[in-house]
């Protein structure tokens, strides 16, 4: 008779784990942690909201792969359009030569992103091939639009306590999670924080729009203290997510809009894991009425099928490199920059959300979501529940050493590692990030796997009780 150790199936996917840690460095990861304490998940294919794994295990995608899958996995439209336009063009560089995906992509992108009454529009595209390097051009255009005109004083980034914004250096300095920027502050560019608006613990939004006002108050000071060096501020709009998906009012963003104004200051959205309808509007912006000067989009734009970065920008941005000496130009480059088979999985996902109505579908699950969300806060262990759109975070009563510096760390501490293996052990990916558990699942999330997620979070749970 057969035993459960002579399954074809774990079998195989023992063989995957054994060939996956013989040759690859896993990101966000201590290696040693495999394959013992963080046990590696090896994915035969996607199905929906699935992950199957090579031994026939479902596993319910509770973080849409870190915040990139929109629609579920293999949605078949974006996969045809995507073999659709390898039959026809793979890759052709973009200096020099275009396209209609790139083309095409970028002119409903413009016509759908956040615009403000007496604002000139988000006007220009420029491409990257993920977020990071996306954020890199952002930070890169405004301060070279400043250089282009003399104000070689503008040297500057404000930035917000609590923020992450990527890991190239670029980013990374204008990021605020001291593990992942400690061993590399030397490289690092030099960023002024400001108080971030996070919520955490307000109660209503009266209490809410006054850490807002808080936090604007102190960016208004900080402004006035570097008047004439600050070429821009960069912000998650409504949502920090790896700092432990903190929330704050649109109030801040309002006020954040005024001061860049009054001080001469580009603002810089970083929506990368906010836009295509995360907090419920399709820009978390949307939702403050305002509109930035550059607009960072990455991760679902493609639905979380290809890398891709958008990088939005105003006509003075744009105009304020039209020059006839090539070091004025904007001569930053990517390989794939507005690859065709990228831009054709965009432009399938912006189908897909304009054509299902899947804003307003989502309006309805994220009342679900808070629903079951908010069994747990009667939990001895939670400290608060909250909720923007189709994320909810559940932030744990504080454990010793499971917080780096005041910062959440992905899956930091013994606890962490308990909670990680029992999510997975209910069939369901989440990644905790330090004392918060937090939920972000595909758009094509049902009811009955809603209810999976909550068990799985009951079982988390348990394991920070112990």
């Amino acid at each position: 008779m057969e035993s459960f150790h002579d399954d074809p199936m774990i079998a195989a996917a023992d063989d995957w784990r054994t060939r996956d840690l013989a040759v690859l460095w896993h990101p966000c990861t201590q290696m040693r942690e495999h394959p013992h304490a963080l046990p590696l998940f090896p994915v035969a294919r996607g199905e929906g909201a699935w992950l199957v794994g090579f031994d026939g295990r479902r596993v319910l995608d509770g973080v849409s792969s870190w915040w990139t899958n929109l629609h579920g996995h293999a949605e078949p439209r974006i996969a045809e359009a995507i073999a659709r336009q390898a039959r026809t063009l793979e890759q052709v560089i973009l200096a020099g030569c275009s396209h209609a995906p790139a083309v095409e992509l970028a002119e409903r992108l413009l016509a759908l992103a956040p615009r403000e009454v007496d604002r000139a529009p988000l006007a220009k595209v420029f491409y990257a091939d993920n977020g990071s390097a996306g954020v890199e051009v952002a930070l890169k255009m405004a301060f070279h639009w400043f250089h282009n005109r003399g104000a070689e004083g503008r040297t500057k980034f404000v930035a917000l306590t609590g923020s992450y914004h990527g890991e190239t250096l670029g980013a990374l300095s204008v990021g605020d999670i001291p593990l992942y920027r400690r061993v590399y502050a030397p490289l690092l560019l030099e960023t002024l924080f400001a108080p971030s608006p996070d919520a955490y613990g307000a109660c209503g939004e009266a209490a809410a729009i006054a850490c807002a006002e808080r936090a604007a108050d102190a960016l208004a000071d900080l402004l006035d203290a570097h008047a004439g060096e600050v070429c821009a501020l960069i912000v998650e709009p409504l949502l920090q997510c790896a700092g432990g998906m903190r929330m704050h009012h649109p109030r801040y963003l309002q006020r954040a809009r005024e001061l860049c104004d009054a001080h001469g200051v580009f603002l810089i959205a970083d929506e990368i894991a906010t836009g295509f309808g995360r907090t419920g509007s399709l820009f978390a912006c949307q939702q403050a009425g305002i509109q930035p000067d550059l607009l960072c989009l990455s991760k679902g734009l493609t639905g979380g099928f290809l890398p891709l970065c958008a990088v939005l920008a105003t006509q003075a941005i744009y105009d304020g490199f039209l020059d006839d000496s090539r070091e004025r130009a904007f001569l930053h480059s990517h390989s794939y920059s507005g690859n065709p088979l990228a831009c054709a999985a965009a432009l399938a996902s912006l189908d897909i959300l304009e054509g299902d109505g899947v804003l307003a579908r989502n309006r309805d699950t994220a009342a679900k979501m808070a629903a079951l969300a908010a069994t747990f806060k009667a939990h001895p262990a939670v400290a608060e529940v909250r909720q923007v759109g189709m994320v909810v975070a559940i932030e744990l009563q504080p454990e010793a050493g499971n917080v780096e510096d005041g910062h959440a760390v992905e899956i930091a501490g013994r606890r962490g590692l308990r909670m990680y293996r029992a999510a997975l052990d209910a069939g369901v990916l989440l990644r905790p990030l330090g004392d918060v558990l937090y939920w972000m699942p595909p758009y094509c999330i049902d009811d009955a796997q809603l209810e999976q997620l909550a068990a799985a979070t009951h079982a988390m749970l348990a394991e920070a009780s112990t």
